[in-house]
């Protein structure tokens, strides 16, 4: 199971898993698998702390003036009250899984087995501590995975300003104490003669020298083709510092203030220090112009738009990720993880082409912490050089202290299909890995099963689960996605209760085509609660015509009763291969038109007079064969619909086992 995060309740798309895993699982186990799907949940690091942060803003409190202990205690309580909360909700929704065997990503056993990874791959090269660009989050002061943000269209205005015998245009006037260079592209003819040189010229706060260097990520096209460097506070600059050896001055602090590296600007938040800025070039003759309409994107956090990340380059927790691609790639493009729908396999390929190292280390306190320690080198008091220990412990000597970081989350939910089952010596593990089958949102195809095999192939050498099926956004019947600002969200556990879970299961199987977003409304769910309906009816009707011995043994039949159950075998063949195949949709969909259409609109009809007639013989076979048919058509329907025919089910008069238990029609 994908582990729910433990910080809140289930939505409708946490009830599509379990309706998808749930159907497999139950499917599987009828006919006869090994199977086990085990449950947990995700303590979900920085999301469940932002979701505590707001219940403490709530409360008049903020973590920033909460001892760290404290904090973390608080947090751990509200997960584990949530995460129970949270499992009782699964149940309700029909998750057949194994309890017994329920984990949850800060277990014992998860951390070390985190642990052991970290390490192994620090040994190995692959995880290294270095100064590098990261997204950061003023308002939350944590650094950002590029998995935590999002891109999004903004218009600000576009400055123009005056750099000695330049114009140059940038959106963010306030980094400029922090420049180390101008920059053109090499072919642009009309800054020849300028490349290589130095110019000096007069800013806001005393005079300014400037190497002006030619590299190919100037694109002439823009603003006049000039651009600033500033490697501090802009991930493509920094890369152009590497290549040029410029050096990085930080001019932004933690808190997006400017520093006092900024004369009179220092200590203005950056909004604050632009508009001052550019009010200053303007009143000194070096502002040209502003285009206040110019569109660009800026990254911001995912979880919350109004929290634009600053760059900045910091000491952070790193895995290098050209290996592990490469890995993973071979893996899909070999067909040892094979992707449902095919078309993912594409989007899978362009994630990896725009690979870059991955920012495991966040300055949270709700999390795992990275087990790492430093000290001065004898060289450096300042704590800049460090000597680091990568160990649960910290080595003998003095001066060590303990890295406060915290991993990624996705860095430990990463290695959750070898961790939960408890690599590398248990029963569970050497049973069940690789795993069958990964059933997940297309929306965290990067986040999650990207990393969850290069992980598990680096850990386990083996890939992590044979196929990966990728599920829709559920969204409204207008198709517009489900938020509360809109009042368009469907809570499933209302609707369970108001319409059954069965009816909700079906309307989230029917019309859902893998990988695609598929709408939901009431009307869908409470269209299946008829069909439930139907189908109690259907049920109740033959039961009823039954009496004591009437289905022992088996009769004679009529050639129209020969072909009844011939149509219901052919139905069985096409359920089986549907579902085998991953196309829930069309088996759940043939089942719905059969029960609905052939078994109550024209067999039960046609069956009416028969039971009601004097030719016991007729009666009879039409009774055993109708019995067949309701007993096949619970067993077809049970992992679309397990509450009902279920209950059904056990209403039998010849049936002793659980239904769930029970085999699966041959085909």
């Amino acid at each position: 199971m994908p582990p729910p995060n433990a910080n809140g309740s289930l939505h409708v798309g946490h009830a599509l898993f379990v309706t998808i895993q749930d159907l497999l699982i139950r499917f599987k186990r009828m006919r006869g698998f090994k199977t086990l799907w085990l449950p947990g949940a995700d303590h979900a690091g920085f999301e469940t702390q932002l979701v505590y942060e707001k219940k403490l803003e709530k409360e008049g409190r903020s973590r920033f003036k909460m001892d760290r202990e404290e904090f973390y205690k608080e947090t751990l309580a509200f997960t584990l009250e949530n995460k129970k909360f949270m499992e009782q909700q699964l149940r309700e929704l029909g998750a057949s899984c194994d309890w017994s065997r329920e984990k949850f990503t800060l277990d014992p056993e998860i951390v070390e087995t985190v642990y052991d990874t970290f390490e192994q791959m620090y040994k190995d090269g692959l995880v290294y501590r270095g100064l590098r660009p990261v997204n950061w989050s003023t308002k939350y002061q944590t650094s950002l995975s590029d998995l935590e943000t999002k891109a999004v269209e903004r218009i600000d205005p576009l400055y123009y300003m005056k750099y000695g015998p330049f114009v140059l245009a940038t959106v963010r006037p306030e980094t400029k104490f922090g420049d180390t260079a101008i920059a053109v592209n090499p072919n642009d003819r009309r800054y020849q003669e300028w490349i290589g040189k130095e110019i000096e010229f007069e800013g806001l706060i005393g005079p300014i020298k400037l190497r002006v260097i030619a590299d190919e990520y100037v694109d002439p096209a823009f603003g006049t083709g000039v651009v600033k460097i500033t490697p501090a506070h802009d991930k493509n600059d920094f890369e152009v510092a590497k290549r040029h050896n410029l050096p990085m001055v930080e001019v932004i602090d933690r808190y997006g203030k400017l520093n006092d590296r900024c004369g009179k600007y220092a200590g203005m938040k950056v909004m604050e220090a632009r508009k001052a800025v550019a009010a200053d070039l303007e009143a000194k003759g070096l502002l040209e112009k502003v285009d206040e309409s110019y569109k660009h994107t800026v990254l911001v956090n995912y979880k919350n738009e109004n929290d634009v990340l600053e760059p900045r380059v910091m000491a952070q927790w790193f895995v290098k990720m050209a290996d592990l691609g490469a890995k993973a790639r071979e893996a899909v493009e070999s067909g040892k993880i094979r992707i449902f729908p095919d078309f993912q396999k594409k989007i899978f390929f362009h994630w990896l082409e725009k690979l870059e190292d991955w920012n495991i280390s966040r300055q949270i306190v709700w999390g795992i912490g990275i087990p790492a320690w430093y000290r001065p080198t004898g060289s450096s008091e300042s704590g800049k050089e460090l000597e680091i220990h990568v160990g649960r412990e910290a080595p003998k000597g003095t001066n060590w202290a303990q890295d406060a970081d915290t991993f990624d989350t996705w860095f430990s939910s990463g290695q959750w299909p070898f961790a939960s089952l408890g690599y590398p010596d248990s029963k569970d593990y050497k049973t069940f890995y690789p795993t069958s089958v990964m059933e997940t949102g297309y929306d965290i195809l990067f986040f999650w099963v990207m990393r969850m095999i290069m992980l598990g192939l680096y850990r386990t050498g083996k890939v992590p689960f044979r196929d990966v099926y990728l599920h829709g956004l559920v969204r409204d019947a207008a198709k517009q996605k489900m938020s509360k600002s809109k009042g368009n969200v469907i809570n499933p556990l209302d609707m369970s209760k108001k319409y059954g879970t069965d009816a909700m299961r079906m309307a989230l199987i029917i019309g859902n085509t893998p990988g695609m977003d598929m709408s939901l409304s009431e009307d869908k769910i409470r269209s299946h609660k008829l069909f439930a309906n139907k189908l109690w009816n259907i049920a109740r009707f033959i039961l009823e015509n039954q009496k004591e011995g009437d289905i022992e043994g088996t009769p004679a039949i009529s050639a129209v009763e020969v072909t009844y159950l011939k149509q219901l075998q052919n139905l069985t063949e096409d359920v089986t291969k549907d579902i085998e195949e991953y196309r829930f949709y069309m088996a759940g969909e043939k089942l719905y038109h059969y029960v609905w259409h052939t078994l109550a609109d024209v067999i039960l009809e046609e069956s009416k007079p028969i039971l009601k007639g004097e030719n016991d013989e007729a009666r009879l076979s039409r009774l055993w064969t109708l019995y067949q048919i309701l007993t096949r058509s619970l067993k077809l329907l049970h992992p679309f619909m397990p509450f009902l025919t279920e209950e059904i089910y056990s209403s039998l008069s010849d049936q002793k086992n659980l239904l769930m238990i029970e085999g699966w029609p041959a085909e």
